[in-house]
């Protein structure tokens, strides 16, 4: 019988997630030469190699792959173990790490932290900022504890190394300059402001929700400015320099900008969370999530989508 070692699936892991043996040792804090040791070590134990050379990189054999599929399964068993030790011991005090976009931190993570504060004063709460299709690599890493993205930005329903949950839809909204011929518009349309000068992310979900909207309205937005940080994007439209998008989610009351709800397109961003599978029965974990879900909830029956 093997003797598994636990240690050579985190370097194995790592490596499928890093791509080269020096990005896995920094990741996992071990030189180099000690990840080539462990990955040489796992060949002669299982008589056939987990990497073959691929140029001056190594690749992971289907071996590797097979052991990775396994190890999945493995390590959400131990994440559940770590939750049912919690639970049994009245675990709901400790330090909870959560990730999540930009207006996610402002509208949903730190409100929910006002709710932890009389709820659960012993537990503490780090934020981590992070790019939505970054959150589910820091979770994935042991990096945070609790993920909150876009939809459009999670991995693939079948990957079992996340148990997901949903928060919002949030809506999306039109903004447009004040006196613009589109401001007060009757019926208005997205395909409307098919000929308008836009404003968008040049990468990022943003930029990928924007396109995808206004292609189901039937048309490709011009690209008249790119922004990614919500103050450049609401200026350039106060300025009358563009249109855009805006996520309800998003404070976007300022001078000169009119704000429209879309109620024939009805657009909308689908807000989820996510942890390590088998870590969903920790206490301190199910806090956070209940708190995060009772604010969801608020925000979705004072911002229904009409």
């Amino acid at each position: 019988m093997i003797d598994w070692d636990l240690r050579k699936f985190r370097v194995l892991r790592e490596l499928r997630r890093q791509g080269t043996v020096t990005a896995a040792a920094q990741a996992l804090s071990l030189t180099p030469s000690a990840v080539s040791q462990a990955l040489s070590s796992l060949t002669r134990q299982l008589g056939a190699p987990v990497v073959e050379p691929e140029g001056r990189r190594v690749r992971l054999t289907e071996l590797a792959h097979l052991l990775l599929r396994h190890g999945e399964s493995v390590f959400a068993q131990l994440e559940q173990a770590e939750a049912e030790v919690e639970a049994y011991l009245g675990g709901e005090a400790g330090l909870v790490r959560v990730g999540s976009f930009a207006t996610g931190v402002e509208s949903l993570v730190i409100p929910a932290l006002d709710v932890l504060r009389d709820s659960h004063p012993t537990l503490s709460v780090e934020i981590h900022e992070a790019e939505a299709s970054e959150v589910f690599t820091l979770l994935d890493r042991g990096e945070i504890d609790v993920a909150l993205s876009l939809a459009a930005q999670t991995p693939s329903a079948a990957d079992g190394r996340f148990a997901r949950f949903s928060l919002l839809a949030d809506p999306l909204d039109f903004a447009v300059p004040a006196g613009h011929r589109l401001a007060e518009k009757v019926g208005l349309n997205l395909v409307d402001a098919a000929d308008e000068p836009w404003v968008y992310g040049a990468t990022g979900p943003w930029r990928e929700i924007t396109l995808a909207v206004c292609a189901t309205a039937g048309f490709a937005p011009r690209a008249a400015h790119t922004a990614s940080d919500w103050g450049a994007i609401m200026s350039l439209v106060q300025a009358g320099l563009a249109v855009a998008l805006v996520p309800r989610l998003v404070d976007t009351r300022r001078p000169g900008v009119r704000v429209r709800v879309l109620a024939a397109d009805k657009p909308q961003r689908h807000v989820v969370g996510a942890v390590r599978r088998g870590s969903e029965g920790a206490p301190r974990l199910q806090a956070v999530v209940q708190s995060l879900r009772r604010v969801a909830e608020e925000r979705r029956r004072l911002h229904p989508i009409l």
